[in-house]
Parts: C-alpha cells; sequence; structure tokens
C-alpha cells in the first residue's frame, strides 16, 4: 500500500507534513492589496543598513599634471647629469680624452678610459681660468707642460679652465 504524497510545500523546513504554512504577516501602514506589489512602510529599510563609504581622496587633473611635470624636469636634471659626468669639465691631469666633433669652435671633447681605442689625447695640464686668446692659452701652457700639443678652453658655465693637451700614443 502506498502513501499519498504529503500536502503544502514539500521545500517547508522544520514543519509536519500535510499542516499548510501561514502567509507572511502584513508589515504595519497599509493593508495587502491583491495583485499589488508590497512596499515596506516610510521609515524602515526592506534592507540592512549600507554601511558608509570610506572618504578616499581623488586625485584632481590638476595634482596629476603637476606630478607628471616634477617627473618630467627630474628626469631632464638627470639625464643631463649623467651625460655631463664625461665631459671636458670632468678632467684631471693623466685623464684620456676623445673628440666627437670635427668642429674646431666645439669638438666636444669627451673623458674615456686611457684603455679605450677611442682615446685620441692625454690631458697634461688642467689650468683654472678664463683664457680667451689662443696665444694666453698656450703661454700659460707652456709654462706648466712644455710638451703639449693642444689646448682647448672653456669658459661660460661658471668654471672657465684650459686643457693642455698632448696626443696619446
Amino acid at each position: 500500500m502506498t502513501t499519498p504524497p504529503p500536502q503544502g510545500n514539500p521545500f517547508a523546513q522544520g514543519q509536519p507534513a500535510g499542516q499548510p504554512q501561514a502567509p507572511y504577516p502584513p508589515q504595519g501602514g497599509y493593508p495587502q492589496q491583491p495583485g499589488q506589489p508590497v512596499f515596506p512602510p516610510q521609515g524602515a529599510a526592506p534592507f540592512a543598513p549600507v554601511p558608509p563609504q570610506p572618504t578616499g581622496r581623488k586625485l584632481s587633473f590638476k595634482t596629476i599634471k603637476n606630478i607628471a611635470i616634477v617627473i618630467a624636469v627630474a628626469s631632464i636634471a638627470i639625464g643631463g647629469y649623467i651625460t655631463s659626468r664625461d665631459d671636458a669639465n670632468t678632467a684631471a691631469v693623466g685623464s684620456c680624452m676623445h673628440r666627437g666633433s670635427t668642429n674646431d669652435d666645439n669638438p666636444d671633447l669627451e673623458v674615456v678610459e686611457c684603455s679605450d681605442t677611442k682615446a685620441q689625447y692625454v690631458v697634461l695640464a688642467k689650468i683654472e681660468g678664463a683664457y680667451l686668446t689662443q696665444t694666453l692659452a698656450s703661454s700659460k701652457c707652456e709654462a706648466e707642460a712644455k710638451d703639449f700639443q693642444y689646448t682647448y678652453t672653456e669658459s661660460g658655465d661658471g668654471k672657465d679652465f684650459l686643457l693642455c693637451l698632448k696626443d696619446k700614443k
């Protein structure tokens, strides 16, 4: 013999089979109209309250632009420092030099290792001060280094100096 299926909601938990479920109790406020959606009464929250959002500071376009400018200026300054480390103003007595340009007005001398195949000149003397004429520079190099062959003067950057050079053999 088979038993008939239980009556009522088969998904109801904790209720004996065959007992109908009680309808939802009415929420306070207006009575339920058939076929109308249920709205909670005013002032009652239908869900748990939402926690307040943290007040995060948003970056404005102006702030982002200023940060980009600072990074660009710092990059240019660092790049300029790195490229100027091997310029003629860093040469010392005994340094080897390479001429980067054939222009006599701007030979673009740079310091290189003496073992480098690009090394063309050796610094015999470095003299601080401004030497505006070739004659004055040559006479100063003659007093400091007898066997010099070339002079190189640099002025206008705040550090005026004269290099007395000879060919590297």
